[in-house]
């Protein structure tokens, strides 16, 4: 059994957020959903006070505690997780 050590992670925009350049990123699976927040607020060069949201496939917003393997392992498609961030909130 192989244990991937990294997952990809493609970052969509929704509602009002800005387009970012590369969609595409691979991070560590311990990685939390509040860094990947806190980097998309740094590289939009957003406001420290600026509010970042993340939803799985368009449905739900995970907690930002949670580990991005863990929410890999269960919404992936094809290999690939989809995040979509906002900068305000979109959906439930």
């Amino acid at each position: 059994m192989t244990f991937i050590f990294s997952v990809t992670v493609w970052l969509k925009p929704t509602g009002n957020a800005p387009i970012i350049k590369f969609k595409k990123w691979v991070v560590e699976r311990n990685c939390t959903i509040a860094k990947i927040m806190g980097f998309l607020k740094q590289y939009m060069k957003l406001d420290t006070t600026a509010s970042v949201f993340l939803y799985v496939n368009q449905s739900f917003a995970p907690s930002p505690d949670s580990e991005v393997g863990n929410i890999y392992e269960c919404f992936n498609i094809n290999g690939k997780l989809v995040l979509y961030y906002s900068t305000s909130p979109a959906w439930g």
